[in-house]
């Protein structure tokens, strides 16, 4: 598919969006747009970086790098 297609495309699809005259039809598109967005924003770990972010959260660990949930609950309070 080449880019001027895809962006036929999505401008036929913001066409129909504006035409659309249910409320309800335009919450399950919407919804479906935003499940999907979040859904591919999400990047995974592979093992190694799973490995290495444990390493370094017990090194921190083992060096007092670490805040306690109390403080964290009265830091959060501020945010």
């Amino acid at each position: 598919m080449n880019y001027t297609n895809f962006q036929t495309r999505k401008l036929e699809a913001i066409n129909v969006l504006i035409n659309i005259k249910d409320e309800v039809v335009f919450r399950k598109i919407e919804e479906k747009i935003k499940e999907t967005c979040v859904e591919s924003t999400i990047k995974q770990f592979t093992q190694k970086q799973l490995v290495e972010r444990a390493k370094r959260a017990n090194e921190d660990f083992k060096n007092g790098k670490f805040m306690s949930q109390e403080n964290l609950i009265k830091e959060s309070e501020n945010w």
